[in-house]
């Protein structure tokens, strides 16, 4: 399959420790990456008991408010989307059905702030990439970088651990966060996320993300080169 048939699929990652650049490596708990082939975006999918919807779901009852927000403003944008629901993806057996309705490849999100909690990074890169603090370091020139608390990317993001997503980055009006992404993730056609909640995820292009998603929301990104070498 070609890149351009390739959705990637953005798998959160939060971890309570600390990451200093001095240790370097952080446990990688995606441990193998594969494609699927594409749904109604790009071609045939993988059923596995869950359904792909197009846009919103038509009942709402019981779903939370950053979650119809989230739609409320792609819908606004006119950014098309697919969306399927499922339980909170705990281990990779979840993963990997949600990844066969998406058609896509795991990834990684992660929020990231400096030892004094005064500038703060939003992370997306691919899943089979180990993450080196001291690799990111040098690129974003900020020498110590810790994993953010809950409480910064509830305050920031209106996302709580779990649920990272770029759609997060419509709550954050002061444009607190800044937007990583690695080179890697930019190369795909398609992506997906969460849509602020873990039990729905949502298969946009990335062009849309890119081009549309982000200018409305008053955010840039900067690519970065991650190779996760020693």
């Amino acid at each position: 399959m070609s890149r351009g048939k390739t959705a990637i699929f953005f798998r959160n990652v939060w971890y309570n420790s600390r990451c200093e650049p001095a240790a370097g490596d952080i446990p990688d708990r995606n441990e193998s990456v594969r494609t699927v082939p594409g749904d109604s975006f790009g071609g045939e999918r993988e059923r596995s008991g869950m359904e792909l919807y197009d846009g919103r779901p038509e009942n709402t009852e019981g779903r939370l408010e950053r979650e119809i927000r989230t739609y409320d403003y792609l819908d606004g944008l006119g950014i098309a989307y697919q969306r399927t629901d499922h339980e909170r993806a705990d281990n990779m057996e979840a993963c990997n059905a949600i990844d066969a309705v998406l058609g896509v490849v795991i990834c990684k999100n992660l929020f990231l702030c400096n030892r004094q909690r005064t500038e703060f990074w939003l992370l997306m890169m691919p899943g089979d990439k180990k993450f080196k603090t001291k690799e990111l370091s040098g690129q974003i020139h900020s020498s110590r970088l810790s994993f953010a608390s809950p409480e910064d990317m509830l305050k920031y993001l209106d996302i709580e651990p779990g649920a990272v997503s770029i759609m997060g980055l419509m709550n954050d009006r002061e444009r607190a966060v800044r937007l990583l992404i690695d080179e890697d993730v930019l190369k795909d056609e398609y992506l997906g996320c969460h849509p602020c909640v873990c039990t729905s995820s949502l298969k946009l292009r990335t062009k849309d993300v890119t081009d549309r998603f982000l200018p409305a929301t008053g955010h840039t990104y900067e690519t970065v080169v991650l190779t996760g070498e020693d």
